[in-house]
């Protein structure tokens, strides 16, 4: 069982274990550059990731189903984004927070920037998806992990909610 996150003709399969540190990772650089009402809805899409709330092998998304915005400029700021984010992530931005050692995360990373990069995002008005709302954005952070989060919908940030190790 895994996940599935579509781009165009491209998709990237990810195991259960796999999607889980692709999000962490991903969620890590996205908390820090997030400063537009876009970005922090593609958090939120990010946050509902989440498998250790949403169940296992229940998450994913297609890029398609993005909201990329209805200005040729909208889309390319929100584009550029992601593929900042993903940028940041691939020079291991706060890894060691973690408490584990990723060692797949920049090959997933590099086969989504290849998705992201050759996607053409289209015009969004008619777009029925399931991209948070702006009024669903992830506005609310962590305080002990400084990690943006569904809060107060959830408890707390990814970190949080990780199953304790025995």
């Amino acid at each position: 069982m895994g996940n599935v996150f579509g781009g165009g003709e491209k998709s990237l399969y990810l195991s259960n274990g796999g999607t889980e540190v692709f999000i962490d990772v991903l969620m890590l650089a996205v908390s820090d550059l997030a400063d537009d009402v876009w970005d922090y809805r593609f958090a939120a899409l990010l946050t509902l990731q989440d498998q250790n709330v949403m169940g296992r092998g229940a998450v994913g998304f297609a890029l398609q189903d993005i909201a990329w915005g209805t200005t040729p400029r909208g889309r390319a700021r929100s584009k550029d984004f992601v593929l900042r984010a993903t940028t940041l992530a691939l020079s291991r931005h706060r890894w060691s927070e973690l408490g584990y050692d990723p060692p797949f995360a920049r090959d997933h990373l590099y086969q989504f920037t290849a998705m992201v990069e050759t996607f053409v995002p289209a015009d969004d008005a008619h777009l029925v998806g399931e991209f948070p709302a702006p009024d669903e954005r992830a506005l609310a952070s962590c305080s002990q992990h400084r990690i943006l989060s569904a809060l107060p919908h959830w408890e707390g940030c990814f970190l949080c909610n990780k199953p304790r190790q025995s």
